[in-house]
This record gives structure tokens, C-alpha cells and sequence, in this order.
């Protein structure tokens, strides 16, 4: 049992991984002009959103035309409501993988890897949270630039991937480790 769960760990991480290099890719293009603030901030946070309340629960989004006879109430498009916050591109699954690693760790009894993963997993949920209202998400593109933001987002994107790769070894070992105990 404890392999299934350094095995799906290792898996989470190696995700994580991804995810990582994927921001310090995106965020060091924007550092390098290679792309503007709207779309680097639009692929990691979220999609093009229509609405004007960014803030709003619920989005209303048009899927489909369908003949006018059909529904009246609704005109000529079929209508798909989801909550807004599912569509964030990267960090919520980001935010997400980590929570399930670290409530997996501390079901299943391993104390030291739950508290090593505790505090990145706290915050990426405070930083998720303390969002401004007006901001598009966590990455902002009319505040990227300034007070340094892109910096610290980069410092943290490099920081993040240093302990993923840190974690990938760990639950590689303690794979191993209980593969050949059983």
C-alpha cells in the first residue's frame, strides 16, 4: 500500500514538475519580450473571460446555435453554466496536485514528508486566496511589472521547482524503499 502511494506521489510531483518549468518558461518569455503581459498572464491563469465581473461565481457561456423554434426562452444558443473558478489554466490544478500529495502524506501516517509539504501546499492556497477583486487571477497583467512582481514570481517559480525535484527524489527513494520491504 505504501508503494501505490509514493507511486501516485511521484507521479503528482513529476506533474508538478511540469507545471514549474512551464512557468518559469512562460514568465521568462514575457521577462524577454518574447510575448506581452495580457497573453503570458492569460495562459497562466486564466482563460479569455467576456464577462466584466471577473469576481462573478457563476459564467454563462454560449456552446452551441440551435434552430429559434427550439428555445425561445434562451434565443438561438445552447447555454453552459460553471462555476468561474474552473477555468483557471495552471494554478488551480497546481494548487490542487500539492493539496492531494499533502493530504495523502498525512493520511497515510508519513509525518515528516506531510509537514515538509505543508507549507508550500499553505501557500499556494493563501496566495490563491488574497487575490485581489480586481485582479484577472494570481498573475495580473496590468501589475506584473510593477513593484518588481515578475521577479518574485520568477524567484518563486524557480523556488517551487527546486523542492519538487527535491520531493521527486524523496518519494523515488521511499518507492523503492517500500517496494522492497513488501
Amino acid at each position: 500500500m505504501e508503494a501505490v502511494v509514493f507511486l501516485f506521489s511521484l507521479l503528482d510531483c513529476c506533474a508538478l514538475i511540469f507545471l514549474s518549468v512551464y512557468f518559469i518558461i512562460t514568465l521568462s518569455d514575457l521577462e524577454c519580450d518574447y510575448i506581452n503581459a495580457r497573453s503570458c498572464c492569460s495562459k497562466l491563469n486564466k482563460e479569455k473571460n467576456k464577462n466584466k465581473n471577473k469576481r462573478s461565481w457563476l459564467l454563462v457561456i454560449p456552446l452551441l446555435e440551435t434552430p429559434a423554434s427550439s428555445s425561445v426562452l434562451f434565443g438561438r444558443h445552447t447555454w453552459l453554466v460553471v462555476p468561474s473558478f474552473f477555468l483557471c489554466r495552471w494554478v488551480i490544478p497546481e494548487l490542487i496536485g500539492h493539496t492531494i500529495v499533502t493530504v495523502l502524506m498525512l493520511v497515510s501516517l508519513h509525518w515528516f514528508i506531510f509537514l515538509l509539504n505543508l507549507p508550500v501546499a499553505t501557500w499556494n492556497i493563501y496566495r490563491f486566496i488574497m487575490v485581489p477583486s480586481g485582479n484577472m487571477g494570481v498573475f495580473d497583467p496590468t501589475e506584473i511589472h510593477n513593484r518588481g512582481q515578475l521577479k518574485s514570481h520568477m524567484k518563486e517559480a524557480m523556488i517551487k521547482l527546486g523542492f519538487y525535484l527535491l520531493c521527486f527524489f524523496m518519494y523515488l527513494y521511499s518507492m523503492i524503499l517500500a517496494l522492497i520491504n513488501d
